[in-house]
């Protein structure tokens, strides 16, 4: 949030709070302890679980104009499916990998 001074149309010595949509959006940090930045970076979740823990924390908390709530909120568990489904294949590709350099390792030593 940004604090700014009234200007001459408002109360002389009143502060508003006005939303920082760029460094702080309403829709990660109205009623939540903890940013889903902060999160991301302390549990250290890279790319694809950052983005999925990102889109779970505003489904349901972020407006659309072209789309109703309920239509944004799917959109957004969609997208973190998508990123969590991408870690997954990931993951498996390089197990996948693991095992065939383990089989080609212990098949020169033999």
């Amino acid at each position: 949030m940004i604090e700014v001074k009234a200007t001459k149309l408002d109360e002389p010595d009143c502060i508003k709070i006005m939303p920082d949509r760029v460094n702080h959006p309403s829709h990660y940090i109205e009623g939540r302890k903890y940013e889903p930045i902060k999160v991301i970076n302390d549990w250290d979740l890279g790319f694809n679980l950052g983005n999925a823990l990102k889109y779970i924390s505003r489904a349901g908390r972020k407006s659309s104009a072209a789309q109703s709530d309920l239509e944004k909120e799917i959109e957004d568990l969609k997208k973190a499916q998508f990123y969590l489904n991408y870690e997954i294949k990931y993951l498996e590709e390089k197990l996948q990998n693991e095992e065939i350099e383990k089989q080609l390792g212990t098949r020169e030593i033999n």
